[in-house]
């Protein structure tokens, strides 16, 4: 499988903030992506990329029979945690979206929310969700904007950044629905859907410091700077989420597709 190194740097990555603290901030896309899936009890479903469990958690509750998977052992823990203090019973595991240790065929449901996303191969990321889901299941993706606050904000902390390996895809691409056709149009028969989940907030530096402090990308980016460096970044993102400042209150719009399809 390509781009062995970099996945292997990803699965400490998000597992080196507590990402749980930033959940909430996209809990109403969890809840639309669950809703558009209509889950039904009994139902095999695999949530992909399930970070600390957020979308298996409504599908569990709804009835379904839930495997969450992440490439984050941190993240796994996490979710596991969570899962026995809200008393849910579901199937919570270490697993690489590229590579998915399940049979062909074997859900009902397949779903990520922003998760697989940022997997860099994208094509093995397509046929994984073909081969997984059953004919006449269901598969249903949230991804960013890229002509978005959330677009804008990687678009600030690029200059920051490592250049990604040749070929890595980028996880706003798959925010065009052109691109996500393109990739899964052949397996599935899909449908698009636009919303917006504002990041608001009052302090442009307390914005910046609570995403860089419990948002694993960022916080390892930061910590990977020299001190010079640290204080250009956050100078930069500071002025970032400042830049959506009106009146007393800064509002980041952060847009985003929901796209649904049901296996050919």
């Amino acid at each position: 499988m390509a781009f062995e190194e970099l996945t292997s740097r990803h699965a400490v990555m998000w597992g080196s903030a507590p990402f749980e603290n930033i959940a909430h901030l996209i809990e109403g896309m969890h809840v639309a992506l669950v809703e558009r899936l209509a889950p039904v009890a009994g139902e095999q479903w695999l949530d992909l990329g399930c970070g600390v469990g957020d979308v298996a958690f409504h599908a569990a509750r709804a009835g379904a029979t839930v495997t969450g998977s992440d490439l984050s052992p941190t993240l796994v823990e996490t979710a596991r945690h969570r899962a026995a203090e809200y008393g849910l019973e579901l199937t919570l595991e270490v697993a690489d979206c590229q590579n998915l240790p399940y049979a062909d065929a074997s859900f009902d449901v397949v779903s990520s929310s922003v998760g697989v996303i940022f997997a860099p191969d994208h094509a093995r990321v397509a046929i994984e969700l073909a081969r997984v889901c059953r004919p006449g299941g269901r598969v249903g993706l949230t991804a960013w904007r890229k002509e978005s606050g959330v677009g804008a904000m990687f678009g600030a902390m690029a200059p920051f950044m490592p250049t990604p390996p040749p070929g890595a895809g980028s996880p706003l691409q798959w925010g065009d629905e052109t691109y996500v056709e393109s990739s899964l149009g052949g397996a599935f028969d899909l449908t698009f859907e636009e919303l917006e989940i504002p990041q608001t907030g009052e302090d442009g530096t307390e914005m910046w410091t609570f995403f860089r402090d419990n948002f694993g990308p960022s916080y390892t980016l930061w910590h990977s700077l020299d001190t010079e460096r640290r204080a250009e970044l956050d100078t930069t993102m500071e002025a970032f989420f400042e830049s959506y400042r009106s009146g007393d209150v800064i509002s980041v719009e952060r847009r985003y597709i929901v796209a649904t399809g049901v296996r050919k």
